[in-house]
């Protein structure tokens, strides 16, 4: 590791979020390991984000204000200012689940270590637990498990940044899918660490939730890309069996 380069670079996307944000650097602050650096990425937000975070700093925040395309936009700003050996993209309102999370990712760090990954719990505005995440994270990942979706939550899936490249811009809402796929394919199950352990407190009221149907179509594109047209079809064809089960039985 290069002298001053942190383990983890933490990376927060900020926009007109300052009922959302102290969740989230609270989070950051009370984790027990301290070798992160926490870039929070704001766009030039119009209600007090920015005021919340320089009253919540730490000596290892780093704050950047200014306007932006959009999360995507802002993500790869966050990536290229990145200097730790790691990326964990924890948004505004995300929220590591406990203040050991960090030190039980630095536990599994080694030379073959290129991405780490857990499970994720889903939570409301007041913090309050409000399902596990309909799709499992699998023991061993590989990029043929993204096959059936994003199976590990973006906030619980850190990668080394070596291995990471910019968000594909042409994707309004399921670029960090895209760009899972493309990490997964430049490694190998053996490389990838499973924690055993929920991770992340996920904000259920996200971009993403509030665009579903645009993001599945999106997801649906992508996957074709990646696994083939007939490939995907068929097994979202197999969806229906299920589907009717439930609705009618």
């Amino acid at each position: 590791m290069k002298q001053n380069e942190p383990l983890f670079s933490i990376i927060t996307i900020t926009y007109n979020a300052s009922k959302e944000l102290p969740a989230t650097m609270s989070s950051v602050a009370e984790q027990t390991f301290k070798d992160f650096e926490h870039l929070i990425i704001d766009g030039a937000s119009k209600d007090d984000t920015v005021d919340v975070a320089k009253k919540m700093a730490t000596s290892n925040m780093l704050l950047y204000s200014e306007p932006d395309k959009g999360l995507y936009d802002a993500m790869n700003k966050g990536l290229r200012k990145a200097k730790g050996k790691y990326l964990i993209f924890l948004n505004a309102g995300d929220a590591f689940h406990d203040k050991h999370v960090l030190m039980q990712m630095s536990q599994v760090v080694s030379d073959d270590t290129d991405i780490i990954y857990g499970d994720t719990n889903l939570v409301d505005a007041q913090r309050k637990f409000v399902a596990k995440r309909h799709l499992s994270v699998p023991e061993k990942l590989t990029f043929a498990s993204f096959r059936k979706g994003m199976l590990v939550c973006h906030q619980a899936f850190v990668v080394r940044r070596e291995l990471a490249h910019e968000y594909d811009l042409k994707y309004r809402f399921s670029a960090d899918y895209e760009w899972c796929l493309r990490c997964l394919k430049k490694t190998s199950y053996q490389r990838c660490k499973n924690l055993h352990k929920v991770v992340i407190d996920y904000l259920v009221d996200g971009l993403t939730d509030k665009n579903h149907k645009a993001s599945l179509k999106e997801r649906f594109v992508i996957m074709c890309q990646y696994f083939g047209y007939l490939s995907t079809i068929l097994f979202h064809l197999s969806f229906i069996p299920r589907y009717v089960y439930r609705k009618f039985i």
